[in-house]
């Protein structure tokens, strides 16, 4: 070994010789932190007893059952100038059950004057005339034409007033 790596080697372990003797004070420094910090904790409260209480409402009207809404509607067609007074007195349609989206019109055909159109409606085939009612909104047909049909719906608007809407079915064609 050569006397620069024998005076390196002395050097380092002199340094760290001397890293080892203050460690003593920091040690018991330590010690009496450890002892002079107490945790503040706030104790768990104990748990509030439940008490159940019986649900009275199921005697009631549920609110979202059809026996309501049919109620509210007839207060609604009792009023002077509703729009539903007249239709809630005839007698419904076959193609008031079904709703617009639902139908298909797959052609148009006349007889003499009158137009007549040709919907598709659970993969059977019915004659509209002008005058018919279909659709879930008391749509009534207005018009027929060799590619659509009108017609005029009495939904409820924002505010909750029955208002007539227009409403259209464009004839489909068929997929090839």
């Amino acid at each position: 070994m050569s006397p620069k790596h024998i005076g390196a080697a002395l050097l380092a372990a002199g340094l760290l010789a001397g890293c080892g003797e203050g460690t003593d004070e920091l040690q018991t420094w330590m010690e009496q932190q450890r002892r002079d910090a107490k945790p503040s904790v706030t104790p768990l409260q104990a748990p509030k007893k439940f008490d159940p209480q019986p649900y009275q409402a199921a005697q009631g009207v549920e609110p979202f059952s059809n026996q309501k809404l049919t109620v509210a509607i007839r207060q609604e067609a009792r009023a002077p100038n509703s729009l539903l007074s007249a239709q809630l007195n005839r007698r419904k349609e076959p193609l008031e059950a079904y709703p617009l989206d639902s139908m298909g019109m797959v052609g148009s055909v006349a007889r003499g004057a009158s137009p007549f159109a040709l919907l598709r409606v659970d993969n059977l085939l019915y004659q509209v005339k002008v005058g018919d009612y279909l659709g879930q909104n008391y749509g009534r047909v207005t018009a027929i034409s060799e590619t659509e049909i009108s017609l005029r719906e009495i939904v409820q608007d924002a505010a909750g007033e029955w208002i007539e809407r227009p409403a259209t079915l464009q004839l489909q064609e068929r997929a090839r």
